[in-house]
């Protein structure tokens, strides 16, 4: 069933995710610059979420991570984002869809974006 009328909003919501997986691409590339660092606010039972269960079980609804000093094996790709952080002195790979993020802040610069989650399927 077609849309009644074009969806500027998540036409808007998608161009600035496409913000977000440009900068962790660049990180990918270049490592993080000067005193640039990312809190990324994101929904953990969202579909396509993999994180370890005791992490998922104290965060079973919403989770800030902070990639500046200590993250490891940062990959990124067109849906979604995978990173290794340390948790009590134990190393453990997130993998976070760009559709489950709900804030991305870069401190260092003042620059925030929040979004409105959805699933996949267009909700």
């Amino acid at each position: 069933m077609a849309p009644k009328q074009l969806r500027y909003d998540r036409m808007i919501d998608d161009a600035f995710r496409g913000v977000v997986r440009q900068a962790l691409v660049e990180v990918v590339k270049n490592g993080l610059l000067g005193e640039h660092h990312f809190y990324i606010t994101f929904e953990t039972a969202h579909a396509g979420v993999d994180i370890p269960a005791h992490i998922y079980k104290q965060y079973p609804d919403t989770m800030t991570i902070v990639l500046q000093y200590q993250y490891w094996g940062l990959e990124v790709d067109d849906k979604k984002f995978e990173v290794t952080l340390s948790f009590n002195n134990r190393n453990e790979r997130l993998v976070i869809p760009l559709a489950a993020i709900t804030e991305f802040t870069d401190p260092s610069v003042g620059f925030k974006l929040a979004f409105q989650v959805r699933q996949e399927d267009g909700a």
